[in-house]
C-alpha cells in the first residue's frame, strides 16, 4: 500500500519549508520515527521523522528545494492494514501522524496535525537501513501531483534479460559540505575524497577553491576584464533565516520608536570576581564569561526596572508585562544570525546560567536550534565585544521592549579614587521601545545593569 506523506506545518505558522538533506533513498526502509530528512525553517533546521514503518517509494523533492507546506515530499511502500506484519510498523489509531497521509486513491488528506516535533509512537533505533547506489540528481522539474507509482512497478518488476547502465553514483559529502561547494562553485563530482571511505570533506572544497582562484590569478591582470560579466558577481537566493531575520528587523525598526542609551563603566572589579570564582571548585567545570555576569546582571536589574521586559500588543491595545524573563541571546551562525532564548533565566543561578549560556550557543552554532527555543523571548542581550567592538545601536528583537548589547572589556586609563589607573572598561548599549519605555525607565534600567558589572557588592543593596 503506497502512503504519500506531505510536508506539515511545524507550528510555527509558516508557509514553506526548504528540504535541506535526505537520509534516506527510494529502495530504503525505514522504521517508525525514523529521521529521514532535514528540514530548514526561517528560524531553524528540524529532523523529519518518518511516520510510516516501510520501503521509500518515491522522493518528489529535490534537496534545496523549497516546497509549501501540504505538499508532497515522500511516498512509502507500507505492509496493508490486514498483514501479518503491520504490527510491527503500523501507527496506532490513538497515537495520530503529523499528516493524514492519501493512499494511491489520490483521496485528499484526511487531517494534519500543527506540530510536527514528537509525533508518532517512540521507537528504540535499531541502526541505519543499508543505502543503495544514489545516482546523480536530475535538473529540478515540475512538482508532480500524484505519487510516483511508476517507481514502485519498477521496484517491483521483474528483472529485464540486460539491465541499462547505471546512472553515475552520487560523490560522498554531507550537507554542510555540498552547500560550501555549491556556493563556492566547486563541482564535487571532480574532487576526489579524503575522508573516510572517498568522504569529500570541507578541506577538499576549500583546497579546490584555493587552487580555482590561483589559476584565476595566475592567467594575468586581463584575465579579469576578459571573464564573462555574469560570473564576476556572485548572486544568492534570499531564504531561509537571512529572509526572515531580514524581514523582523525591517519591521521592529519601522514599527517600534527606537531610543538607544549609552553607559561606559568600570568593570574590573567584575573581572576580578569572575578570575576568583573561575578557581572555585563548583566553577571547575563551568564556562564562565562575562556574558553569564551581563546577563545575570540584567535579571536582577529587571526586577527592579520590571517595564523592560515587556511586550506592546498592537492587536489587543494592551501593554503586556512578564513575571519570567526568557533571556534572548544574539548569535551569529553559518545560517545567519538567530536569536534562541534560555527560559525564565531569572530562576538560575550563575553557574547554571554560564551552562544554559554555553548549550544554547553550541547548539544554534550547530544548527540544531529547535523552533521552541526561537519563540518566546521577552529581552535580549548581544555581545559585539567578541568581534572587538566598543558599542553599537542594535535593533529590537520583534515583540521584546529592550535589547542590551555589552561591548569589549578593554584595559583604559580610567579616573580611579581620585586617580588615572589603568582599568578594565566596557561599553554597554541599550535599545528600547519608546512606546513602552519613558527615557527615565531606560536610564535607570541601564544604570542599575551598570551599577552590578562596576561593583558587584551592590547586588546585596538591591535585592
Amino acid at each position: 500500500m503506497i502512503k504519500e506523506f506531505r510536508l506539515p506545518d511545524l507550528g510555527e505558522g509558516l508557509t514553506e519549508s526548504e528540504i535541506v538533506a535526505w537520509h534516506v533513498a527510494v529502495g530504503d526502509t525505514v522504521e517508525l520515527n525514523q529521521v529521514i530528512a532535514d528540514v530548514e525553517t526561517a528560524k531553524a533546521v528540524v529532523e523529519l521523522p518518518s511516520p510510516y514503518a516501510g520501503r521509500i517509494a518515491a522522493l518528489h523533492e529535490q534537496p534545496g528545494t523549497v516546497v509549501e507546506v501540504g505538499s508532497p515530499i515522500v511516498s512509502f511502500d507500507v505492509p496493508s492494514p490486514d498483514s501479518q506484519d503491520t504490527a510491527a510498523g503500523q501507527i496506532p489509531p490513538s497515537e495520530p501522524t503529523a499528516v493524514e497521509a492519501t493512499d494511491d486513491d489520490g483521496a485528499a488528506p484526511a487531517k494534519r496535525e500543527p506540530n510536527l516535533v514528537g509525533y508518532g509512537a517512540a521507537v528504540e533505533k535499531t541502526g541505519r537501513p543499508t543505502r543503495r547506489r544514489r545516482p546523480v540528481p536530475a535538473e529540478a522539474s515540475p512538482r508532480v501531483a500524484e505519487p510516483a507509482k511508476p517507481v514502485v512497478a519498477a521496484a517491483s518488476a521483474q528483472p529485464a534479460a540486460a539491465e541499462p547502465a547505471q546512472p553515475a553514483e552520487r560523490p560522498r559529502s554531507t550537507p554542510p559540505v555540498r552547500k560550501l561547494a555549491r556556493d563556492s562553485g566547486v563541482d564535487l563530482a571532480q574532487l576526489t575524497g579524503t575522508g573516510p571511505g572517498g568522504l569529500i570533506t570541507r578541506e577538499d572544497v576549500l583546497a579546490a577553491q584555493t587552487k580555482a582562484g590561483d589559476e584565476v590569478v595566475g592567467a594575468g591582470p586581463a584575465s579579469s576584464a576578459s571573464r564573462p560579466q555574469a560570473e564576476r558577481k556572485i548572486r544568492t537566493p534570499i531564504k531561509g533565516v537571512r529572509k526572515h531575520t531580514a524581514a523582523a528587523m525591517v519591521a521592529s525598526a519601522f514599527t517600534a520608536p527606537h531610543v538607544t542609551e549609552f553607559l561606559t563603566v568600570d568593570v574590573t572589579e567584575s573581572m576580578e570576581l569572575l578570575a576568583r570564582i573561575r578557581s572555585t571548585r563548583p566553577f571547575a567545570e563551568v564556562r564562565l564569561t562575562p556574558l553569564a555576569l551581563v546577563a545575570k546582571a540584567l535579571c536582577i536589574a529587571l526586577d527592579r526596572n520590571p517595564t523592560l521586559n515587556s511586550h506592546w500588543d498592537d492587536a489587543a491595545q494592551e501593554i503586556v508585562q512578564y513575571t519570567y524573563v526568557n533571556l534572548g541571546i544574539a548569535a551569529a551562525t553559518p545560517r545567519g544570525l538567530m536569536v534562541p532564548n534560555i527560559k525564565d533565566a531569572q530562576e538560575l543561578s550563575l553557574a547554571e546560567l554560564a551552562d544554559a549560556l554555553k548549550n544554547l550557543t553550541d547548539t544554534a552554532r550547530a544548527g540544531k536550534t529547535s523552533p521552541a527555543d526561537l519563540t518566546g523571548g521577552t529581552i535580549s542581550i548581544t555581545n559585539v565585544g567578541v568581534f572587538g567592538i566598543d558599542a553599537g545601536t542594535p535593533i529590537l528583537n520583534p515583540g521584546e521592549a529592550a535589547i542590551l548589547a555589552m561591548g569589549a572589556v578593554r584595559k583604559m586609563p580610567w579616573e580611579h579614587q581620585d586617580q588615572i589607573a589603568l582599568r578594565q572598561v566596557m561599553t554597554l548599549s541599550l535599545s528600547f521601545d519608546h512606546r513602552l519605555v519613558d527615557g527615565e525607565q531606560g536610564s535607570r534600567f541601564l544604570a542599575d545593569v551598570g551599577t552590578i558589572l562596576s561593583d558587584p557588592g551592590m547586588v546585596l543593596t538591591m535585592v
